[in-house]
């Protein structure tokens, strides 16, 4: 998995651009507003240029957008790549028939729901999420899918907040290596090594363009 070119400046226009909220939605949060980003056209341009750059020609004929800011961000990028987006949303939102995936939270439980048939088997999948925390509505995206038969590529986040512990969330995850691409604070893209979890035996790769301290 290779990172962009080192010093990129577009990676730290963007982070320059992504407005923190203290005390947001509720005390002790600092919130990560991407509505400033989308502000500027030109930050949310660079944006989705450097997810494109990374995954055009990569054979992926599924963007999946976890609701609500992986809608932002997934259908740019879909219709840059030549995929179709499909919505992962939140329980009783798509009409029809549906496939659901619980998952577990700190304080309780939520649930992904896909249309059935908008994903078919064999299908290669890139999971869209504005921001990564404990990784485990990722994780429930990639299960989705998979339970239809697709494989899933990579995830690709905008912000990770590396200070939340990734993916302990179920008995089930075991370790493996994650990959992820960050930014650390000067503006040179790095690659790091976490053991994270894994599901079916196989490796999770996500691509973050802005690390957080």
């Amino acid at each position: 998995m290779s990172a962009y070119r080192d010093e990129d400046p577009r990676i730290n226009g963007i982070k320059t651009k992504i407005r923190v909220v203290p005390n947001f939605p509720k005390p002790g949060i600092m919130f990560q507003d991407i509505t400033t980003l989308l502000l500027d056209r030109e930050a949310f341009k660079d944006t989705i240029d450097l997810f494109v750059e990374r995954y055009k020609g990569k054979n992926i004929s599924v963007v999946a957008g976890i609701e609500a800011r992986g809608f932002i961000f997934g259908p740019p990028i879909a219709l840059a790549i030549g995929a179709k987006f499909v919505p992962l949303r939140k329980p009783r939102k798509l009409p029809g028939e549906v496939i659901s995936e619980e998952y577990i939270l700190e304080y309780g439980r939520d649930c992904l729901e896909m249309h059935v048939g908008a994903v078919e088997p064999g299908e290669r999948a890139l999971v869209v999420d504005d921001l990564i925390a404990t990784g485990g509505t990722l994780c429930a995206a990639m299960n989705l899918l998979e339970r239809v038969g697709a494989e899933v590529v990579e995830c690709a986040c905008v912000i990770e907040l590396p200070d939340l512990k990734v993916c302990n969330f179920t008995l089930s995850f075991h370790s493996y290596p994650l990959v992820i691409c960050t930014n650390m604070g000067n503006g040179i893209e790095k690659m790091r090594e976490e053991n994270i979890g894994e599901t079916s035996g196989k490796a999770r790769l996500i691509h973050v363009l802005v690390h957080f301290y």
